[in-house]
């Protein structure tokens, strides 16, 4: 399977970022991790101390900060004002942040032509909370991934222990659910599953499980003659 654009969206913790990184290394197509671009800004307004309620002061922000993708073998890395900002972004108080900060049309706006740039010759797998519905609305392949919040809270904190990071579950469960809220209710590209993706659930299954069911919707005959 060559030059096509899968997209792969759902809420914190449901295993899209896991799954869209083996999906992407199985296929040797590019991964994009869409949600890192609205970390990195997220990562700089914080640093800056940005108001992000003051609309002159955002737009500001958005036009005087460069934000650019590299690919490096094969996996794309997030600059900020020429810093590779890495796992400085990958913080539950930066996540919080980008949740919020990606509710405004101006940050989505100065993002969105990036995003699709990055998917425009195909072989992508593009993760994020609005691939499928905004971003690439005519990928060839959708998939949208779910699990039950107290699977996604376990998950987080695995991850972060694993890290050595804090990880306090009270703390998980409240920044997830604020997350929830947000990127669900924003009136801009909220988060939701475009009506022609596919719903897997994710509560009970291993990446493994999770990545063969993806990759048998790939290879269905019926799927592929509508594309």
């Amino acid at each position: 399977m060559t030059g096509k654009v899968i997209t792969i969206d759902g809420p914190a913790g449901s295993g899209k970022s896991t799954v869209s990184r083996a999906l992407a290394a199985k296929l040797q197509y590019l991964y994009l991790d869409t949600g890192a671009l609205y970390r990195a800004l997220a990562y700089k307004a914080l640093k800056i101390n940005l108001d992000m309620n003051h609309p002159a002061k955002l737009a500001e922000f958005c036009s005087t900060t460069e934000v650019t993708l590299k690919n490096v073998n094969g996996k794309m890395t997030v600059w900020v004002d020429g810093e590779d900002v890495g796992e400085k972004i990958r913080t539950e108080e930066v996540g919080l942040a980008a949740s919020a900060i990606s509710a405004f049309p101006v940050v989505r706006e100065k993002l969105l032509s990036l995003q699709r740039e990055a998917g425009a010759g195909g072989g992508i797998v593009a993760e994020g909370r609005d691939m499928g519905s905004v971003v690439f609305p005519d990928a060839d392949f959708k998939f949208y991934l779910d699990a039950d919040l107290e699977e996604r809270i376990r998950r987080r904190h695995d991850e972060l222990v694993s890290k050595n990071r804090a990880a306090e579950r009270s703390a998980i469960s409240r920044d997830m659910k604020a997350r929830d809220a947000q990127d669900t209710n924003r009136k801009i590209a909220p988060l939701t599953s475009a009506p022609d993706a596919v719903v897997i659930d994710s509560t009970s299954l291993t990446v493994s499980e999770v990545l063969r069911e993806i990759l048998e919707h790939l290879q269905d005959p019926l799927i592929a003659d509508t594309k």
